[in-house]
């Protein structure tokens, strides 16, 4: 009898090795909102001071955290679910259940309302882009 069992899948899966980052089952999505959150830290790095997916507080399927300090020398820690990004913490790897902050759709939404010089670093990008685009348009 055939199968499609090879036993050096498991000792190669990071699903199933000791120290991986989120305890997960093979085939499940738990990592999904990790790869979001990465994506999401990759797209606005460059506009804040220090940004990274928290490797201490517990990611799961529907939830992962994300730590900033803004370019003010602020420090938050953010909650990025399904529903979007909000604050729960004023520290790195901080998540106070009692904080009842507003989700913000966009990582833009909310780092435009805790940083102007977010705003700022944003605009100065955007601007600079828009005349690269410009000076290939006139080549």
């Amino acid at each position: 009898m055939e199968t499609d069992y090879n036993p050096m899948e498991f000792s190669t899966n990071p699903a199933f090795e000791e120290d991986s980052e989120c305890k997960d089952i093979e085939g499940t999505d738990v990592k999904d909102m990790r790869l979001e959150a990465e994506a999401v830290v990759n797209d606005v790095l460059f506009a804040v001071s220090n940004m990274f997916v928290s490797k201490n507080l517990h990611c799961a399927e529907d939830v992962a955290y994300i730590n900033v300090e803004t370019r003010e020398r602020n420090r938050y820690c953010l909650e990025l679910t399904e529903a979007g990004l909000r604050v729960v913490g004023y520290a790195f790897d901080q998540a106070d259940d009692g904080l009842q902050m507003p989700y913000h759709e966009t990582v833009y939404s909310l780092l435009d309302s805790l940083s102007p010089a977010y705003r700022e670093a944003f605009g100065n990008a955007l601007l600079q882009r828009l005349e690269a685009l410009k000076r290939d348009g006139q080549s």
